[in-house]
């Protein structure tokens, strides 16, 4: 029974996650004021299937460092796990709904704009490629594992899901000089991570910092049956953007009728996505994903898959050489292996309405409305150090050989210091409002080895 109460709470987290994939066809009418609009009403959870409420806790969730994978209106498993993650950093009881609690704590996120518009550069519609196959071979006769349309790349790029991005843009076409509608999620954390913790059970990542306390947490695939996750404690040796990605049927699985070594050339499509964080457990690793949307459905070859976004964002906080990576056994979770956390105290007038001090909404219904102060940076989460103009040291370089499941191979060095291409494209989106003077991507010394295997 204790081997089979794991295998049921995994395969419920996977049915209650799969639930909104089966009635994409039930989508609701939305547009964006309708989710800068939303309001809790004070009791009962998020609204089953899609609503405008879901979208906004799913962009407030991301913005305070918990992901809720894409943002896509959808209740669901991974919006489930991201709220008990949001939970955890605040000290409250873990039963992963929304409650008059959380939705006060989240409001600290909710003064800049949650929607903007974004106007589609020539540049965007740049490097997409026509297709990606299935099979490995045809995969390693490309040049490129790019994305295949505007859509995609700007879904990612605004942690979207695809279908929910083309939701709030009816009649659109994606070409240059279309304006968007587009959500305004989380600047990229800039901290420093000692520690990663794997819950496989629950399908969450948490980073900690070195005083112990959470910094970020993720939604993950890890392993399946066939090809299970390692147990115990391992060392990140290495942190590679844009790798490419070997396959090798000798050293781990198979895939079709495929038995030679390939290659397969980098890009947010490749198996790995645009990430591999090298493990010191041979070709075990934390890397990206080409179906952000699948996180919880689909399963991983053993490694730990994150969403792209997710995944670089760890990478520029991960020290090779220090920041040590803790697979749970099955039974454990997150919470049984750090420490306690305070509960974080609520403002007087926000603790006013969480227990009870509700308007009316626009129709007449109670809605917990609550007037925020100006929101905390998104580097200074609860429990968090922010590190302002972080550079990753040289003591722990970014880039040092990995061995992936077959390890992909870097072929570019990671940003050097200057604009990132997301961040400028959040303070373009939100009007600066988001601190454009500190998006900016860490440096990074050295560049990155070739002829990684």
């Amino acid at each position: 029974m204790s081997r089979l109460l794991p295998m049921l709470t995994a395969a419920t987290l996977m049915l209650s996650t799969a639930l909104p994939a089966l009635a994409q066809d039930k989508r609701v009418n939305m547009v964006p004021a309708d989710i800068e609009a939303a309001a809790y009403a004070g009791t009962g959870e998020l609204p089953s299937g899609q609503s405008a409420l879901t979208a906004k806790v799913q962009i407030l969730l991301d913005r305070a460092g918990v992901s809720p994978g894409v943002v896509d209106g959808f209740r669901g498993g991974m919006s489930e796990s991201a709220i008990r993650a949001f939970e955890r950093m605040h000290g409250l009881p873990q039963d992963g709904r929304l409650d008059p609690q959380v939705w006060v704590l989240l409001q600290a996120r909710a003064d800049a704009p949650l929607t903007s518009t974004y106007t589609i550069t020539a540049e965007d519609a740049q490097g997409l490629v026509e297709s990606i196959p299935n099979d490995y071979a045809e995969k390693a006769r490309m040049s490129s594992m790019g994305y295949t349309s505007v859509q995609e790349k700007l879904a990612e790029r605004f942690h979207m899901d695809e279908r929910f991005l083309a939701q709030l843009n009816p009649g659109k076409s994606f070409v240059p000089g279309e304006t968007l509608n587009v959500t305004v999620p989380a600047k990229p954390l800039k901290a420093k991570v000692l520690r990663v913790i794997v819950d496989a059970e629950r399908g969450r990542v948490a980073a900690y910092d070195a005083s112990g306390r959470m910094v970020a947490d993720y939604p993950a695939t890890v392993g399946s049956t066939a090809t299970p996750s390692p147990q115990g404690t391992h060392l990140v040796e290495a942190a590679v953007l844009d790798p490419d990605y070997t396959y090798n049927p000798n050293i781990n699985f198979k895939q079709g009728e495929n038995d030679q070594v390939l290659r397969i050339p980098p890009g947010p499509n490749a198996p790995v996505g645009n990430v591999w964080i090298d493990l010191s457990k041979p070709t075990y690793g934390i890397h990206g994903t080409p179906t952000p949307s699948k996180l919880f459905v689909s399963q991983s070859n053993g490694c730990v898959r994150l969403t792209n976004w997710d995944a670089r964002e760890l990478a520029h906080m991960v020290q090779p050489g220090q920041t040590v990576v803790d697979f749970l056994a099955p039974g454990v979770t997150i919470a049984d292996v750090t420490p306690a956390v305070e509960p974080t105290i609520l403002p007087e007038a926000a603790a006013t309405a969480a227990t009870g001090g509700v308007t009316d909404g626009p129709d007449g219904a109670p809605s917990a409305t609550i007037t925020a102060s100006r929101p905390l940076p998104r580097r200074t989460l609860p429990g968090t150090t922010p590190v302002t103009g972080t550079t990753l040291p040289a003591d722990a370089p970014v880039t040092t050989t990995a061995t992936a499941g077959t390890a992909p191979a870097p072929t570019a060095p990671l940003p050097v210091e200057g604009r990132d291409p997301l961040a400028a494209a959040l303070s373009s989106a939100s009007d600066g409002a988001l601190n454009p003077q500190a998006l900016t991507a860490p440096a990074q010394p050295g560049v990155l080895p070739a002829g990684v295997n």
